[in-house]
């Protein structure tokens, strides 16, 4: 969405940015939590996506090349889509396939830590005093995401610049610390978030209050999982 768009979505919303991506059921509280079925799963898919395009059944139809009668058997799970129907269907939605499957019923990883139970790891910055709790690991289709808590205290003496491949977001908790990334130095304080190329050698340069906690969460590109 544009400025201008956002400008226009009303006083109240002028600098509200939106991500339309990914589609969103409604439930209510009694509903059980079930997994969809599969034809369940692409009509709800299909009807929600093709409604945020602001679409009507008949222009989806003509769009993607099936008959009306067909899409509305679809969005109504009252058949099974080929998979040339779902490939048309997605490309008529700009989405990827897998969104058109959204719900189904199929087993997602996800990693959940309780708190102070995450493992105690070493990384390149602990023999420098810096402390890393792992929140969790996940591998996902195209790139693994690793979640760390890290602690800064007295005895973090010096501190050594990281450089990795993939993208980090760093997010400080508590403390404040002057954190450098290529050539510019961020003054981080409770609340402040820095997203980086890992590429960039980065690393807290000053702690200037003391202790500082801030997570780190660090996605891993394609080629490194």
């Amino acid at each position: 969405m544009t400025t201008e768009e956002n400008r226009g979505a009303g006083p109240d919303q002028g600098a509200l940015l939106r991500n339309t991506a990914g589609t969103a059921r409604e439930r209510h509280p009694s509903e059980p939590l079930e997994q969809l079925g599969l034809e369940e799963a692409i009509a709800r898919n299909v009807r929600s996506l093709r409604t945020q395009h602001g679409l009507s059944v008949g222009d989806m139809a003509e769009r993607v090349g099936i008959s009306k009668a067909m899409l509305s058997k679809i969005e109504n799970a009252q058949t099974s889509c080929s998979l040339s129907t779902l490939g048309r269907l997605a490309v008529g939605l700009d989405v990827p396939v897998t969104s058109l499957l959204r719900g189904a019923d199929a087993e997602r990883p996800a990693a959940f830590v309780a708190r102070g139970t995450g493992a105690r790891i070493v990384r390149a910055g602990t023999k420098e005093g810096h402390e890393y709790e792992l929140l969790g690991s996940l591998r996902g289709e195209h790139k693994r995401l690793e979640c760390l808590h890290v602690t800064l205290t007295a005895a973090s003496e010096t501190y050594p610049l990281f450089q990795h491949p993939g993208t980090e977001f760093v997010y400080v908790l508590e403390g404040v610390m002057d954190y450098s990334h290529s050539r510019t130095v961020y003054r981080l304080h409770p609340g402040d978030s820095l997203q980086m190329d890992g590429e960039g050698a980065h690393g807290p340069v000053e702690l200037v209050e003391l202790p500082i906690r801030f997570l780190s969460v660090i996605a891993f590109p394609e080629a490194d999982l």
